[in-house]
């Protein structure tokens, strides 16, 4: 009896909350969501290569999760909110058996009712011209509220919201606005906001629903409802006219996850990943739309556009002094070409002890293959390996002693490349495993004997180097084929699949990358030879960064030749950096450079006082000027009288842009790192030949 009795009780729970929701509700699920939902959770449990049980457990998760998505900064729901919620914690797992989404619109519903007060809270401020904002009061603002404490009370959420509103005019105020002047701006914003949130759609609550739901099982299983699954197609196939930039929202900013290679933004050099876009005009001299607060399908709209048109976006930069800071970036929109993602050589010429040497760089930025000509037989079609392997022949007629791979911001793309690629610096053997979620274990690799390149070899990875990239360094570092230098790569391990369904289409991981010596690459990435200065935050890019990812664990190991090993070069290569390094210029810029960022990054309060602001922030860029014109002067270089006239003394690439004394200088190190190497090994060669003689 006692059954029953809970399951009568668990029924009466969900029916007294879902009727509280439907008092105010003004979205409800459309009938085909609850037959969409099914197939969701069946394609799961069916494919996935994590077998995720829906129980209490993920109930308890989903829970959390979802609020998380819905009010990330604990702003809008009140702790009575929360309590409410709380009668969900054990009965959203069977809800979602049922197809039953009366919990999730009745969230939604809620938010949106507590969105709209707290946006009319801000209008009605902000049209009270006898509202009053004193910039000389010493208070401040917690920036980081996503463990912060549900407010009780509305005077303590009224509260919160004048000093947020006190923020975004203080921000304003120190980019160049006047008062009045940035009033009427947010006036303009927060309507547009309202707006937005008046036309929410059914379908947008039910997508936000799911793919909460399937983060529950990884961060790359996601669901494409059939608008947004045309819109996912499109960016596969790099057809799509705009920057080439993936985008996400993070609170109510826009943020850079990745730059696609060779894309307008990636040529431009002067975004990068974690920027925030808080504008967007269209053309030279079209007015800026303030886009905070956007849904992000239409923050994309706006940035998309005909080839060959102006877009202009305001950001503010990643490494930023502090969110006043503002930047306006002019692209010119353009369809990625796959010629343009080609891969790329270039001799560097090194003096060492009064001579000359020539070490070889190939820029690998994504590997490829144009399967359409290779499936119609074309034999010139393009692909990374056939391109790498012209580029090494062009090399060795340049006579250089070592090469260089740079794969850094490389975020992977045609395994079989990858694969075909190791097998141009090894005879043959092994190359990378895959685990289906059968257990089931493949082996790739490479069975060709022919060698391209069989010298000094050295691998160039950073934080976004990822998946393909991730394969071949792995395996080349494996073999003890060559050393890898730079930062701990992406981390991510796993393979994923389209499956299409009735409504929409199911992207879900369904493999897991494995390299010969058995470890995932998974999570934890590739961890370099010899580490440079980590200029992204492990913390803020990464698998590692990314809820419910996959974890790191092993396989069994294959069999598989070494060559001759590295290992015992290391220590001494890794000194010789060191010594270099230690009073370099760049390097030492670098490294202050991630120390600065990670000690702004533990101050989570903002001051609200004007005067303390701007003193904060002079204080910021005098000591980034300093810092920069250390380093100018350590070079040689004339010192610069202001940051923004930085970009104008740099030296210029072929297209006219500056090129990045940072990225630069990693190069050239890992260039002389090479050389090292190359001399250590004929060293070692040479005392071995004394030795056998």
């Amino acid at each position: 009896m006692r059954k029953p009795i809970r399951a009568l009780l668990a029924l009466l729970a969900t029916t007294a909350l879902t009727f509280s929701f439907s008092a105010q509700a003004r979205l409800d699920p459309d009938p085909v969501y609850r037959q969409t939902l099914l197939d969701v959770i069946t394609t799961l449990k069916e494919g996935h290569y994590n077998q995720i049980e829906i129980n209490d457990s993920l109930s308890s998760s989903l829970l959390d999760r979802y609020l998380e998505r819905l009010d990330p900064t604990r702003s809008y729901f009140y702790a009575s909110d929360i309590r409410e919620f709380e009668t969900l914690r054990s009965q959203l797992d069977d809800q979602v058996k049922r197809g039953d989404l009366s919990a999730a619109y009745g969230l939604f519903n809620r938010l949106e009712e507590r969105q709209l007060s707290r946006l009319d809270f801000l209008i009605s401020r902000l049209e009270d011209e006898n509202t009053e904002y004193d910039f000389t009061v010493d208070e401040s603002i917690d920036l980081e509220r996503d463990s912060a404490p549900w407010i009780e009370t509305e005077a303590e959420m009224n509260d919160l919201w004048r000093k947020r509103l006190k923020n975004d005019l203080l921000s304003l105020k120190l980019a160049g606005k006047e008062v009045d002047e940035a009033r009427e701006l947010l006036l303009k914003r927060f309507r547009a906001q309202k707006s937005r949130a008046e036309q929410a759609k059914s379908e947008d609550v039910f997508q936000a629903y799911v793919n909460t739901l399937t983060a529950e099982f990884d961060p790359h299983t996601q669901y494409f409802s059939p608008v947004n699954a045309e819109s996912f197609r499109i960016n596969m196939s790099l057809s799509l006219e705009g920057i080439g930039a993936v985008l996400q929202r993070e609170d109510e900013m826009t943020k850079i996850v990745r730059l696609v290679p060779a894309g307008p933004a990636s040529k431009s050099g002067q975004l990068k990943p974690a920027d925030l876009i808080v504008g967007v005009a269209q053309g030279e001299d079209g007015e800026f739309e303030d886009i905070v607060g956007w849904r992000l399908d239409d923050v994309v709209q706006l940035i998309r556009g005909p080839k060959d048109t102006v877009v202009r976006l305001q950001i503010i930069p990643a490494d930023a002094v502090d969110q006043t800071l503002r930047k306006t970036v002019r692209l010119v929109r353009n369809t990625v070409k796959l010629e343009e993602q080609a891969a790329k050589s270039r001799v560097l010429e090194l003096d060492q002890q009064g001579e000359p040497h020539k070490i070889g760089v190939i820029t690998i930025p994504a590997f490829y293959i144009d399967f359409t000509a290779m499936q119609r037989g074309d034999p010139d079609y393009k692909s990374t390996t056939r391109d790498v392997r012209k580029l090494i022949e062009e090399l060795k007629r340049e006579q250089v002693e070592g090469i260089v791979i740079d794969l850094r911001d490389n975020g992977g793309g045609s395994l079989r490349e990858a694969n075909e690629l190791v097998g141009l610096f090894i005879s043959r053997g092994p190359t990378v495993q895959i685990r289906d979620p059968e257990g089931r274990v493949d082996i790739l690799g490479d069975f060709d004997p022919d060698v391209a390149w069989n010298g000094p070899l050295t691998i160039l990875v950073n934080r976004l180097s990822a998946s393909a990239s991730e394969i071949f360094a792995g395996a080349i570092q494996d073999y003890q084929r060559g050393l890898v230098v730079g930062n701990r790569t992406f981390g991510k391990g796993t393979v994923q699949v389209v499956q299409p369904i009735d409504h929409g289409q199911l992207k879900m991981t369904h493999s897991k990358f494995y390299r010969i010596s058995g470890e995932s690459t998974q999570h934890r990435g590739v961890e370099p030879d010899i580490n440079f200065p980590a200029l992204y935050d492990e913390k803020d890019i990464g698998e590692s960064a990314l809820d419910a990812a996959l974890p790191w664990d092993q396989v069994k190991p294959v069999r598989y030749g070494r060559f001759p090993s590295l290992r015992s070069l290391v220590p001494e290569l890794a000194q010789r950096h060191h010594d270099r390094t230690d009073d370099n210029p760049d390097f030492i810029f670098m490294r202050d450079q991630v120390s600065h960022l990670h000690d702004r990054k533990r101050a989570n309060k903002i001051t609200l006082n004007e005067q303390k602001l701007r003193q904060e922030r002079d204080e910021a860029e005098a000591r980034l000027l300093a810092r920069e014109n250390q380093r100018r002067k350590a070079k040689g270089l004339e010192p610069a009288e202001t940051l923004s006239a930085l970009d104008d003394m740099r030296p210029k690439d072929e297209q006219g842009l500056p090129i990045d004394p940072d990225s630069e200088a990693v190069l050239r190190e890992t260039a002389a790192i090479t050389l090292d190497m190359a001399n250590l090994v004929s060293r070692q060669t040479t005392a071995q030949s004394r030795m056998t003689h």
